[in-house]
């Protein structure tokens, strides 16, 4: 409760001195300062221009998932979220490719870009791909996921960044 109430202080203290004015700025259009499209794209430093949210979070498919079938379950979901929507998905008016749904379990709504579902990666912040190449196994699978390019293509060759490390407790 105190951390809250520090965090709570930073906030105000924050607006008032006028940096919180991006923050207030998004809240007015739905959380995103790239328009109200669920999927757009964005040039992201060692990554080219690839897809993101709303929220300018790169996004990723793995070479795995195909064919509607959701492999990246259990503790693949504490890294890699999938896009999740409650009405039609939206996209930019530059991209050119398809946007649809996937349902997983419980009945929530995947969104996916020609037909591959697409993930956040809990690690990456806005503007970044530090997932790209990432290779990992979850559930007896295994996954490599790299982000997606707006012609639907995944960036093999086109990555700056090394591939990530991580470790999942009690895994």
């Amino acid at each position: 409760m105190k951390r809250l109430g520090i965090i709570a202080v930073v906030g105000v203290a924050a607006l008032a001195a006028g940096v919180g004015v991006a923050i207030a700025i998004a809240s007015t259009n739905g959380g995103s300062t790239h328009g109200h499209a669920t999927v757009s794209a964005k040039h992201i430093a060692g990554a080219g221009i690839v897809l993101v949210d709303s929220k300018g979070r790169t996004l990723y498919a793995n070479a795995q998932e195909h064919g509607g079938k959701l492999l990246c379950t259990g503790a693949c979901l504490s890294f890699w979220k999938p896009l999740i929507v409650s009405a039609k998905p939206t996209a930019a008016s530059s991209l050119s490719g398809k946007l649809g749904v996937v349902k997983r379990a419980a009945g929530r709504r995947q969104v996916t870009y020609n037909s591959k579902p697409l993930y956040t990666f809990t690690l990456d912040k806005p503007g970044k791909a530090t997932g790209n190449g990432a290779k990992d196994a979850f559930g007896g699978h295994g996954f490599t996921w790299h982000v997606v390019h707006p012609n639907g293509s995944a960036a093999t060759a086109v990555t700056t960044t090394p591939t990530p490390t991580y470790s999942i407790p009690g895994y």
